[in-house]
């Protein structure tokens, strides 16, 4: 009898979905960026799905895409765009400690990062798929025991780096910060 009752239960885990907006801001890039459309704020929007356990560890994979992302108003470029689908390590304070009030977290992690710009001088278009990083932070707050909000900002920059071709600087061939508010599920 006492062995049954020293053996612990596994702790539980929550998946999560949310479903996201936001914006992007603090924008570089090593590619051509004739509209200088990374020194505009841009809408970008997504989702992201994992599980949090009620200690200190959770796992998500997530998309993002940013329509327009290095365009401004000059109209150089016709079309561009931004998505990345990342992997990412979820830190977040045990619900032992925080309940089912606010609950911060940390996350990081690697992911793919496509830019897409398509120029209206006969420039070369850009596709670039490249290896890239995210690290943020972030508060989930509960407002029933199946949904919340959940607030974020997020550092995203791309490994490889290049010369830019306007300023001949050496940098990451895309950086960006994002700032986001979803919907969280819970299940």
């Amino acid at each position: 009898m006492v062995f049954f009752c020293s053996l612990s239960l596994p702790a539980q885990a929550d998946y999560i979905f949310t479903p996201f907006f936001g914006a992007t801001f603090a924008s570089n890039t090593a590619f051509l960026d004739l509209d200088s459309g990374t020194d505009s704020t841009h809408l970008i929007f997504g989702g992201s799905a994992g599980w949090l356990s009620q200690g200190i560890l959770g796992a998500e994979g997530g998309f993002s895409y940013a329509p327009r992302f290095f365009e401004h108003d000059e109209q150089v470029v016709i079309a561009s765009s931004l998505l990345t689908f990342t992997g990412d390590v979820i830190v977040a304070a045990p619900l032992r400690v925080t309940g089912y009030s606010l609950r911060p977290y940390l996350i990081g992690g690697l992911g793919l990062i496509h830019s897409g710009i398509t120029y209206q001088a006969p420039l070369d278009p850009v596709d670039d798929n490249s290896l890239g990083m995210n690290i943020g932070a972030g508060a989930i707050g509960l407002l029933s025991p199946r949904t919340g909000l959940r607030f974020e900002l997020r550092h995203v920059r791309t490994f490889g780096s290049d010369v830019n071709e306007a300023t001949g600087e050496s940098r990451a061939r895309l950086s960006y910060w994002r700032v986001t508010i979803g919907v969280l599920i819970r299940r």
